[in-house]
């Protein structure tokens, strides 16, 4: 999971949103049911999602961290080298604008 791109990450977080949202529906859909067998699963099922949620909680906080970690670093960057990253973005913009233009 190091190697993962932000928009995977991104994607994976929202699919477990998808997940737990649609498992809490299936418990209430299911709470009528009164075997003994049938709440021991909701139960077990309820603490997983439980459980499933802190760690999606953990990693949304972690992702934020880091985000937050490379804009200040990036921040640095730039106040210490203003020119040499004047440079590099006019060379970024040169390059994406001769692409675009051979569309």
């Amino acid at each position: 999971m190091n190697e993962m791109t932000e928009v995977q990450k991104g994607k994976l977080m929202s699919d477990l949103r998808l997940v737990i949202a649609d498992a809490e529906e299936l418990l209430r859909m299911t709470s009528d049911q009164a075997s003994e067998s049938a709440a021991d699963v909701r139960s077990r099922v309820q603490a997983k999602m439980e459980q499933a949620k802190t760690e999606l909680l953990q990693l949304q906080h972690a992702a934020v961290a880091k985000v937050k970690a490379a804009g200040h670093a990036t921040d640095e960057l730039v106040h210490e080298n203003p020119w040499k990253s004047m440079g590099i973005a006019a060379g970024i913009g040169l390059v994406m604008g001769l692409l675009i233009s051979r569309r």
